[in-house]
């Protein structure tokens, strides 16, 4: 069996589960070293603080991933690389027969950039949720530094900002040679330097480190709201390069007005660029993703299970491509050809585990942290607009995400009468469709359910 391939496939799932940032810090440089006849599987991470942190916070999701993808795996052992040697030194009992030193796949991260080159605007599927995120990076590409400056680019998890961003940040390297320097960085990585420049004092290093680049890239802006000395450092640096006519990209889940705890300079800053944004793709969009997905996997699945992914998976891009090698996975490693029936399980699979422990409390605090309100005013007979639409909202969700009956819904929220509940149902069933602001309202919101 490949354990590469079925290590693939696990963080795909694990990926679905977990925000991108903690996915990155502690999964990216991580890998399957080896399965035994015992059921005991060896996961290689590249120091002890995330062996450690992995272990403590991941342990069950990962087993459980592992687990469903191959069933003979019952355990987990969690193993040190060293660096310099690029070994992975084990504490498991082992046969002669069983190697635990494997090396680590070779990273193919660029270390200079960190910028991933499997994030091209070529594999980037446009259409209309996301052409003027698209036109406005490939205008950076051709006057870095010149125009939409910053450039602010927002929207939900898994519509692929992440891949945008970094694809211009490949670009311009691959562009211009080299001669202008990039810097990708996730903000919880930004906001470690930081941290560890304080503790070290050190700040020179960070200053040198962020100010003395062309292109900064930073990823999942909203984190560092609310952290003071990452946002003062940030600012600055933000000015530095900005006055030096240097090029800065930013993603974030909202857009800068809806960062509550962002200062308000630096909503300002950004507010002083281009902002786009990058919405839910139609069911035409997600057909070519999967299309374009299977063609760079060298894959082929049958149109009708091509069509029922695009229709049932309306949320999230990055659950298309954990669906897909999830059924390649079936097709290759168990020697399964893809059915519906498969492919009808997996998506079920998916979506219940999305649904899994939400509680109707979680999504009425979810809207009300969203609008800045307490949950309590929902229950109170205020007509006003900014109680109203939460609300409403509200009621949707809990139809929406856990089919709640009318008369419960109505109960949840104040002792109101179904026909009202059904009423703030419908309405905002129809205004999604229409109202673009309306629609991302209720993605974020959908977003932080999930993540909590």
């Amino acid at each position: 069996m490949d354990l590469n391939q079925l290590w693939q496939s696990t963080l795909g799932e694990i990926e679905l589960q977990i925000s991108r940032p903690n996915f990155l810090t502690w999964l990216k440089n991580s890998a399957l070293i080896n399965k035994d006849d015992q059921g005991m599987a060896i996961v290689g991470l590249p120091n002890n603080f995330a062996k450690e942190w992995v272990a403590n916070k991941y342990h069950k999701m990962i087993l459980t991933a592992l687990h469903s993808l191959d069933e003979s795996i019952r355990k987990i052992d969690y193993v040190v690389v060293d660096e310099k040697k690029q070994i992975f030194r084990a504490s498991v009992k082992s046969s002669p027969s069983q190697d635990h030193q494997s090396a680590l796949p070779e990273i193919k991260i660029d270390q200079e950039t960190n910028l991933n080159p499997k994030y091209t605007l070529s594999s980037f599927v446009v259409g209309s949720s996301n052409e003027l995120s698209y036109a406005a990076s490939t205008a950076v590409i051709k006057e870095v530094g010149k125009k939409y400056n910053p450039l602010f680019i927002y929207g939900g998890t898994g519509l692929g900002k992440t891949h945008l961003i970094q694809a211009i940040g490949n670009e311009i390297k691959n562009k211009y040679k080299n001669k202008i320097k990039v810097k990708y960085v996730s903000s919880e990585k930004f906001v470690n330097d930081v941290v560890w420049a304080i503790r070290n004092k050190r700040m020179d290093d960070i200053k040198e480190k962020y100010r003395n680049i062309d292109v900064l890239i930073i990823d999942d802006i909203q984190f560092i709201g609310g952290k003071e000395r990452s946002e003062e450092e940030f600012f600055h640096t933000f000015n530095i390069l900005h006055e030096n006519n240097k090029q800065i990209i930013i993603s974030s889940d909202r857009p800068p007005a809806a960062i509550p705890t962002l200062e308000a300079r630096l909503r300002s800053r950004f507010e002083g660029g281009m902002i786009t944004d990058v919405s839910y793709p139609d069911y035409e969009m997600r057909l070519a993703i999967i299309k374009t997905k299977l063609q760079e996997k060298e894959k082929i699945l049958p149109d009708e299970i091509s069509d029922f992914i695009a229709h049932k998976i309306q949320r999230n891009v990055r659950e298309i491509e954990g669906i897909l090698n999830k059924i390649i996975f079936y097709q290759e490693v168990k020697n399964i050809e893809p059915t519906i029936k498969i492919a009808e399980e997996i998506v079920g699979n998916i979506l219940q585990q999305s649904a899994k422990n939400i509680t109707p409390q979680q999504v009425i605090k979810a809207v009300a942290d969203f609008y800045e309100i307490v949950p309590g005013d929902f229950i109170n007979r205020s007509r006003k607009k900014r109680i109203v639409e939460p609300r409403q909202i509200s009621a949707f969700l809990l139809r929406d995400l856990l089919s709640m009956s009318y008369p419960d819904i109505g109960e949840k929220l104040g002792k109101r009468d179904h026909s009202t509940v059904i009423h703030s149902y419908e309405k905002i069933s129809r205004e999604m469709n229409k109202n673009h602001s309306l629609n991302q309202k209720i993605i974020l919101i959908k977003e932080n359910i999930y993540k909590n």
